[in-house]
């Protein structure tokens, strides 16, 4: 399988001119195409930023993020917000979804800024929404839906554009028991079905139990890699 995510000696550190805060050390990590993974460890271990800088959000101190043979470590801000609109997909604990906005705008807002044209971008949030099961819901702005709902349809957004990955940071910590086993059955489901690469952040037990791979991360470093069928 090819490596879509390879990370190699990531080290960050904030405030190095202070009282330093080494949030990473030395950390090495492939991801393979079609994984479904999970990032745990407890709060302060690294997991959120090594979620940033793999998705380009953040900037480590040193080391090296390849994506698709490409390190955009070396990328221009400007190449950086290209590669992240055509590659990554993003998933967020607060929905982030542009309020004004029905949920099928939602969806397609990246395709916008792609420049796709009106049939492809239609075709595609028709695909996404009836994969999410919320084609009845086109038209509903988010305050119009559930928190369940509006993280589906984030799910969609993210998956609009064909990203090489999808990155999620707690995606479950504002959900419902019924709503997080509705969004993780139809993320494992995408997975399998369109082997589309799933990488987590979360403390979610009910995330970590559904994930293949399990990468546990304290004070900076990876401690284990628990591959396993589930």
């Amino acid at each position: 399988m090819k490596n879509v995510i390879s990370v190699s000696g990531i080290t960050k550190t904030y405030n190095p001119k202070t009282i330093p805060v080494h949030a990473l050390q030395g950390v090495d990590l492939e991801i393979e195409q079609g994984e479904f993974t999970a990032l745990v460890g407890p709060s302060g271990s690294g997991k959120t930023t090594l979620l940033n800088i793999i998705g380009g959000l953040d900037e480590a101190t040193e080391g090296t993020v390849i994506i698709n043979d490409q390190d955009i470590t070396k990328l221009s801000d400007g190449q950086l917000i290209q590669f992240r609109k055509e590659h990554i997909g993003f998933v967020f604990q607060a929905y982030n979804l542009i309020p004004v906005l029905t949920a099928k705008e939602n969806v397609e807002f990246v395709m916008l800024l792609q420049g796709r044209s009106q049939a492809e971008r239609n075709k595609r949030v028709n695909e996404l929404m009836a994969a999410v099961g919320l084609s009845d819901k086109m038209n509903n702005r988010p305050s119009q839906l559930s928190g369940g709902q509006q993280q589906r349809v984030a799910v969609a957004r993210a998956l609009a554009p064909k990203p090489t990955f999808i990155l999620a940071d707690e995606p479950t910590a504002n959900l419902d028991s019924k709503s997080t086993a509705n969004l993780l059955d139809m993320m494992a489901e995408l997975n399998k079905q369109e082997n589309i690469t799933f990488v987590f952040s979360t403390h979610d037990q009910r995330v970590i139990d559904r994930a293949r791979r399990v990468v546990t991360l304290e004070d900076g470093k990876i401690v284990s890699d628990d591959h396993r069928d589930v």
